[in-house]
């Protein structure tokens, strides 16, 4: 089964070739040191501590920011003993008040999908925020199946009743047709209220340590394993994904340079195919794979699930793995090597409770792949 929109969520050449490319074959090795802000910020995430919000917080940190959390309390945020302020409510209900009569200089939204969430909060934050940042998705787009979308590309339509009264529940439900078009209407209810003041950011695939998904994290655990491996397509089809660091400490130098507009956050710099990916993985884990591809045409045969990969061709999202991220690097968007996150991310799941670990969530086991592989073989033979 190809990759859909709740998916996103949800070379062909031998492995020396990752050396040819320094993104994908360099080690990671320890972060620069951080300098400090010209000027420090007065910063209010909303969220703050799901995936991308804490790094976020930590190069804020830094920076020599001073920031403010607004959430509903139910994560514990020990990372941060009283170096950051703590607020709680929930827009779902519209409890905002610990946000009222405060000032920041930069606001950073990240977990909306609804668009009532913008409208309400900028009831109390409208006027007093002088930089409002939005974190959306490429799934904004209407046809996600055109190679190198742009940030002007046609948005989806809500073709709901009342997009206002639409709810968490509602979005879980159906959210293969309202996930685009409600976040592509938060969007426009942050032009409304904030206007040339705010920056908008879509990002792809979010990936690196801390991702519960395991979407991404399926290939490298995978390519640990070694062995012959199950790859859909040719190998060619194109891949884009962004660590969650190189998207939080992005949003932060954006604040500082009061940077407005609408950016497509994707990464590598380079087109990386599903194959050049699979070989990245391997020249940190060192394991020895085959390769065996199979069409996707099978893939959809035998109703399976491969997380990250979308065929090239044919494909309602096609497009995904060529969002053209120009205008990003222009803005001065970073992205660490491919190498630096698979090793980064396997420490990191190496590093969850047993039990975690033994249960992925996402890609396919072990048993399923072996026999995928054979009734492949058995077709190709048969």
């Amino acid at each position: 089964m190809n990759t859909t929109r709740r998916d996103l969520l949800k070379f062909g050449a031998l492995a020396t070739a990752a050396t040819a490319l320094p993104s994908i074959a360099s080690s990671g090795t320890a972060p620069a040191p951080v300098g400090k802000a010209a000027k420090p910020l007065d910063i209010l995430i909303l969220g703050g501590t799901g995936f991308t919000g804490p790094f976020q917080v930590n190069y804020a940190l830094a920076r020599g920011h001073k920031v403010t959390l607004f959430n509903r309390g139910k994560r514990p945020s020990p990372e941060w003993p009283g170096e950051v302020e703590q607020l709680h409510g929930d827009r779902n209900t519209g409890d905002l008040k610990s946000l009222a009569g405060r000032k920041w200089d930069v606001c950073i939204d990240n977990p909306t999908s609804l668009p009532f969430w913008v409208r309400d909060a900028a009831k109390v934050l409208k006027g007093n925020v002088g930089h409002y940042m939005f974190i959306s998705t490429i799934s904004v787009y209407a046809d996600g199946s055109k190679p190198g979308m742009t940030e002007d590309a046609p948005l989806a339509v809500y073709k709901g009743k009342d997009a206002m009264a639409e709810t968490q529940a509602n979005l879980m439900a159906d959210i293969e047709n309202l996930y685009g078009p409600l976040k592509a209407l938060s969007e426009a209810e942050v032009r409304k209220h904030y206007g040339e003041r705010s920056t908008i950011v879509r990002p792809g695939y979010i990936v690196g340590p801390r991702d519960e998904t395991d979407r991404f994290t399926y290939w490298p655990l995978r390519v640990a394993q070694g062995g012959e491996m199950l790859v859909p397509g040719d190998g060619q089809d194109p891949i884009q994904v962004i660590d969650g660091r190189d998207l939080g400490e992005w949003m932060i130098r954006l604040a500082e340079a009061r940077t407005y507009g609408i950016f497509n956050a994707v990464g590598p710099d380079y087109p990386l195919s599903t194959d050049a990916m699979i070989y990245g993985c391997q020249a940190v884990t060192a394991n020895g794979i085959q390769l065996t591809h199979v069409s996707p045409q099978f893939i959809d045969e035998q109703k399976v699930e491969l997380p990250i990969w979308v065929p090239r061709a044919d494909n309602p999202y096609a497009g995904y793995g060529s969002v053209s991220n120009a205008r990003a690097l222009a803005a001065g968007l970073t992205l660490r090597p491919l190498a630096t996150t698979v090793a980064d991310l396997l420490d990191w799941f190496h590093a969850l409770p047993a039990e975690r670990q033994a249960k992925p969530r996402a890609g396919i086991s072990r048993e399923k792949e072996a026999e995928l592989l054979a009734a492949w073989k058995a077709r190709k033979t048969g």
